[in-house]
């Protein structure tokens, strides 16, 4: 049985002090991904930070800057549709008390976490994200990623999703865990398995659950590697420099030294250095045979000539064929297939 191997890029500005341009951090890193995609008729999933269009939207009248911006981004997802990549929902609800100061978008992360909102708002931002990409695209917004992986307590967020028919999930990776001042989410306890039904918590399996939970594959790193990881993005010159101009949002100190000091998992990713042990991990996978979908994240604004060059490399070593999309696995979903 071949494997499935979902590319899914989390489509997204910074959040720090610095957001970034949209030129650099989204449009440009995406195109020259799509190039390598096109050489090997591969396809990738993309789930667009729907709260940036949102705003974009709210503000473009008043700024000629924001009314190109709009018109840039919609102009590339609805490119990205057309040619058979998959476009799906991420929420970064902070872009609800964010605001534009007529040069520069001013982040408010004090409410990073879709929790922070009343569930009544939940609703409101679940509907409008998901219908500002439905009226890019048409009505294909089924599936989800959580900003920042957080998703618990899930059950205030479960009837939003469930309302308005987002049902596949991708957020949980086995074994991950982040405490910091806006980021919470600790899957330790999560299924070891491929995929699962659940309703009221996505790490605890119900057979007849609404919701489908396709976890983001995993990979157990030495504090080595984080070490190396430093080196290189401060001292590999630029080929390690990622594409995106802008600052992330600060970390746990306490998840740093966690990092730092023991084997912790991370998620497989094609993020500046993390894309070394892409085939690595990928070699590990195809050992359980219970596992069909390798499912690889990454963000364009994240991504630098080293993490491309080693995608391309795992392309190439690995039937193309097997590269689907979000949209294919419900196709297969729907028509019974073993997932």
């Amino acid at each position: 049985m071949n494997n499935n191997i979902l590319i899914t890029l989390d489509y997204e500005l910074f959040f720090g002090s610095k957001v970034g341009t949209l030129q650099n951090c989204i449009l440009n890193p995406t195109n020259r991904l799509v190039k390598i995609l096109d050489t090997y008729n591969a396809k990738a999933t993309f789930f667009v930070d729907s709260g940036y269009l949102v705003k974009l939207e709210e503000f473009k009248s008043k700024f000629p800057l924001l009314e190109h911006e709009y018109q840039s981004i919609t102009t590339q997802i609805r490119e990205l549709d057309k040619n058979g990549h998959s476009i799906q929902l991420h929420i970064h609800p902070h872009w609800e008390d964010s605001t534009f100061d007529g040069k520069n978008w001013v982040m408010n992360t004090k409410r990073y976490r879709l929790h922070e909102f009343s569930e009544s708002e939940i609703d409101s931002i679940v509907f409008r994200y998901k219908k500002v990409l439905t009226d890019i695209v048409g009505d294909k917004i089924f599936a989800h990623r959580a900003g920042g992986w957080c998703m618990q307590p899930f059950d205030k967020l479960k009837n939003a999703f469930k309302k308005h028919n987002v049902w596949l999930d991708s957020t949980v990776f086995e074994n991950g865990m982040n405490q910091s001042q806006t980021h919470y989410f600790d899957f330790r306890n999560s299924p070891k398995k491929p995929k699962w039904h659940f309703e009221n918590d996505p790490l605890v399996e119900e057979k007849n659950g609404f919701f489908r939970e396709f976890p983001i594959s995993a990979y157990k790193l030495s504090p080595l590697f984080f070490w190396k990881m430093i080196f290189f993005k401060k001292l590999g010159g630029d080929e390690h420099k990622s594409f995106g101009d802008g600052t992330a949002a600060r970390g746990s100190t306490k998840d740093k030294l966690r990092m730092l000091t023991r084997f912790t998992n991370s998620v497989v990713s094609i993020d500046g250095y993390k894309s070394s042990f892409l085939q690595k991990a990928y070699n590990s996978f195809q050992k359980n045979k219970d596992n069909h979908n390798f499912i690889i994240i990454g963000h364009p604004k994240a991504m630098s000539e080293y993490s491309l060059k080693k995608l391309e490399k795992f392309i190439k070593k690995n039937n193309s064929s097997n590269f689907i999309t979000v949209g294919e696995l419900k196709d297969e979903l729907y028509n019974n297939q073993k997932l």
